[in-house]
């Protein structure tokens, strides 16, 4: 196996995985806007399977503090409304036919320090799964040396490209965790 740049780069995408996740995990934490992303995470028991709620309905903002949930299917009008109740988003759907009317409650400063936690939560699993990325890239380049794929000097050079791009990892996963924290603390 050799080890080289195209290694280093893909250990960037892996680490580029890992903000991706955290980012979609933060756009589901409610800020006092409504935004249609507040739901992406949400699965609905459907035709006995778990599918994600935009596959079985459509979700607009018609004013700032309401989501309206159009469900295309009539038989799966409660399976949405249930699954958007018991998503732990502290929501409370009203249903008039097909459309589910989501009102987005203002936020009290207790729930505001809940996200926050849980903001903080998704942010250590995101720096967590970098670190991994990490030591797969430096216990690769170690069994590279001691194989004699690599020589020492190269192998230095390259850990320290793996640490850089550790660092830059970590360094934009706490800047999306600052932007989000402001995002909620807004009042």
């Amino acid at each position: 196996m050799s080890t080289g740049p195209s290694d280093i780069a893909d250990l960037k995408r892996r680490m580029q995985g890992a903000i991706g996740v955290l980012k979609q995990e933060l756009s589901g934490l409610r800020t006092g806007r409504a935004s249609a992303s507040l739901l992406e995470p949400i699965q609905v028991d459907a035709y006995g399977s778990h599918m994600p709620l935009n596959q079985c309905a459509s979700v607009n903002v018609p004013e700032p503090r309401l989501l309206s949930v159009q469900v295309w299917d009539r038989s799966m009008v409660s399976a949405v409304e249930k699954a958007i109740r018991d998503s732990n988003l502290g929501l409370n759907p009203q249903t008039e036919g097909q459309v589910i009317r989501v009102r987005i409650p203002e936020l009290t400063q207790d729930r505001r320090q809940e996200l926050v936690k849980v903001a903080h939560k998704y942010a250590e699993a995101a720096r967590v799964s970098v670190r991994h990325v990490r030591r797969d890239g430096m216990d690769s380049l170690k069994k590279a040396e001691k194989d004699g794929d690599i020589s020492a000097d190269e192998q230095t050079r390259l850990s320290d490209q793996v640490q850089k791009a550790t660092d830059q990892s970590i360094a934009e996963v706490d800047q999306v965790l600052a932007t989000k924290e402001k995002e909620i603390l807004a009042v």
